[in-house]
């Protein structure tokens, strides 16, 4: 038969816990009980023995008998007497040579009188604890002194008389009655006591053991350093309950954040808007910190309609804008043929219209006319811009533009040089994003006002400088700082939409030692980047 144990439940290991705390301090409580019943055994009984023994010294019959010889045979009956008349253990007298004369032990008599202190045998009384024929007493030592004129003042002897020391055992059976009932009650109370503690945090615990709880946070270890996302907890308060590893990297948490609140750790302004819901926005909230963009969900968590704190997961798309980035040629180039096609049956339609009505000579100027601007823009972009990867984005972009409406014009002033590949990436990607935004403000426009962006291109030793101008709205001077902080497109900026273009174009910046800025002029926006890029290839 196989016998198996039940593990002690919380309450009970709680239970037992108090009663072992209980019962130390009841024995110490025990302990002091006998220690105070001795102190006062002492001070009352050490007066009183002393004040016998005074009584007995000052006694005219004393006096007179222990000079003479044979003085016991005097003295006996007094000493048994004080004895019966006070309660006392023992009464000895010893002559001043210091032996017993007459006591109540007779063992005593004719031997030396123990002396509790040296200065008794020079007239000095005493009283304090002295073993007394194997006994332990409170005794008290009074010297018996001349009254006589001519011998005043002379020690003649010594008056003893002691009271036997109660034994622990004694102490404790004579207070037995009320010891037992106070330590009683102490019982009851600290019992009843330790079983309401332990039914309140069994509550407080929702009747789990300790083992599930530990379990239980296991558990919660395991899935939150498990996942790849990052997650933090705030409590009402905005202080960190919980963070993992994922999210402290994410944002640039210390290891001793949690507990901390967001003040004290220096979050603020967009992060702190978006992790306390100080932001209202859509369940995918874009926020730059640390040269990451991170997309960020938060939820708030109510028990019983009381509000804990709330719960924010983290995903790092940083890696997903650069690898939307190495796609950006490939989407350049789909997006050129489209538009070229779309422009090329344009131009057909026009060119198959006028052989249909036969003018021919119109037929020559307009395939001339589109020659020359083709020639013309491609010239313009060969000679101004070196890069092949950033012409021929703007060379997609003017497509898209011109179905868009809006002329996209390059200044006079630009001048590329050839840059390598990941500078070249960077640069193409900045100037994707700027112009499509540009593009976008520039559309929203007055629709009476003609439509334009223009691109300005600056290259020294040391640095890249973009500058994109459009003819939109501008941007609110509230705004100036928020689109990129927020991942805001300037469409965002007038209606709200939530995207990571701006932010993007400033991550890589700072990344290259750079900035981005906007500033509104007469005409619209005006969006300057500048990127560190010390390298140049030739041509």
């Amino acid at each position: 038969m196989v016998v198996t144990f039940r593990r002690t439940t919380l309450a009970g290991q709680l239970l037992a816990l108090q009663v072992t705390i209980i019962l130390v301090v009841l024995v110490a409580v025990a302990a002091l009980t006998l220690a105070q019943s001795a102190a006062a055994f002492s001070s009352v009984e050490g007066r009183r023995v002393a004040a016998l023994a005074e009584q007995l010294a000052d006694s005219p019959l004393v006096r007179d008998r222990l000079p003479r010889p044979a003085p016991g045979e005097t003295l006996a009956p007094l000493v048994q007497t004080v004895r019966t008349q006070s309660d006392v253990t023992s009464v000895t007298i010893a002559d001043a040579r210091g032996i017993v004369v007459s006591s109540t032990d007779p063992i005593l008599v004719r031997t030396l009188l123990p002396l509790g202190d040296p200065g008794v045998a020079e007239g000095r009384g005493w009283s304090g604890e002295l073993v007394v024929d194997g006994s332990r007493e409170l005794v008290a030592q009074v010297p018996v002194l001349s009254a006589e004129p001519g011998t005043l003042g002379q020690r003649l002897g010594t008056v003893m008389i002691g009271e036997r020391s109660p034994t622990i055992w004694q102490r404790a059976r004579d207070g037995a009655g009320n010891l037992a009932i106070y330590l009683g009650i102490a019982s009851l109370v600290g019992i009843a006591g330790s079983w309401l503690e332990a039914r309140r945090i069994k509550h407080q615990t929702l009747g789990l053991e300790p083992r599930e709880i530990a379990g239980l946070a296991e558990y919660r270890e395991a899935m939150l350093y498990g996942i790849a996302e990052g997650v933090i907890a705030l409590d009402p308060q905005h202080r960190i309950t919980l963070v993992n590893a994922v999210g402290r990297t994410l944002l640039d948490l210390p290891e001793d954040g949690a507990g901390r609140s967001l003040a004290e750790l220096g979050i603020d302004g967009r992060l702190h808007d978006v992790l306390t819901g100080g932001a209202e926005g859509e369940r995918d909230e874009v926020v730059v910190r640390g040269g990451r963009v991170l997309v960020m969900n938060r939820m708030d968590v109510t028990k019983d309609g009381r509000r804990l704190g709330s719960v924010t997961t983290l995903r790092d798309r940083t890696e997903l804008a650069r690898l939307e980035r190495e796609m950006g040629s490939f989407r350049s180039t789909t997006e050129v043929l489209r538009a070229q096609a779309h422009e090329f049956a344009n131009q057909l339609h026009t060119i198959s219209g006028l052989i249909q009505i036969r003018d021919y000579d119109e037929v020559v100027r307009y395939v001339n006319a589109l020659a020359r601007h083709r020639e013309s823009l491609d010239l313009t972009l060969t000679s101004r811009i070196h890069d092949t990867a950033v012409a021929a984005l703007l060379m997609a972009k003017s497509a898209q533009a011109a179905e868009r409406r809006v002329r996209l014009r390059i200044s006079e002033s630009t001048h590329l040089g050839r840059l390598s590949a990941d500078r070249s990436a960077d640069v193409a990607t900045v100037v994707g994003n700027l112009v499509d935004n540009a593009v976008d403000a520039a559309a929203a426009g007055d629709p009476e006002r003609d439509a334009w962006v223009e691109v300005e291109l600056r290259q020294d030793t040391t640095a890249v400088e973009i500058v994109v101008r459009d003819s939109g709205p501008g941007v609110a001077p509230e705004l100036a700082q928020e689109v990129f902080s927020h991942g805001f497109t300037t469409k965002a900026a007038q209606g709200g939409e939530r995207g990571i273009g701006l932010a993007l174009t400033r991550l890589i910046c700072k990344r290259h030692g750079g900035e981005v800025a906007v500033t509104n002029t007469p005409d619209g926006a005006m969006f300057t980047a500048r990127l560190t890029v010390p390298e140049r290839v030739a041509p």
